[in-house]
């Protein structure tokens, strides 16, 4: 089953190259979509996938990159029906 979710990502997650392992690890789950750093310090991801490939997704972002501390990822089911990138990039906010 194909799903759409917005993820927001909290903890240690901005200037330890968060952005760039969503986007490394979303195209390797074979997901479209996009990754952005918010004014509050999280990340935000809005993803589209199997079920499948989401779940293994967010426990690699659960994990995060060397440097990074994950405190929570908030799943978020997604409404919209706009085209998403695909592959997967990194949007400069």
């Amino acid at each position: 089953m194909i799903e759409r979710v917005r993820l927001e990502i909290s903890g240690r997650v901005q200037g330890v190259g968060f952005r760039w392992y969503t986007r490394e690890k979303a195209r390797r789950w074979g997901l479209a979509g996009w990754v952005r750093n918010k004014a509050d310090g999280s990340v935000e991801v809005v993803v589209e996938g199997t079920t499948a490939s989401i779940d293994g997704f967010v426990e690699m972002l659960r994990a995060g990159p060397p440097g990074a501390s994950v405190s929570d990822v908030r799943r978020i089911p997604e409404g919209t029906t706009e085209s998403l990138p695909h592959p997967f990039t990194v949007l400069r906010t």
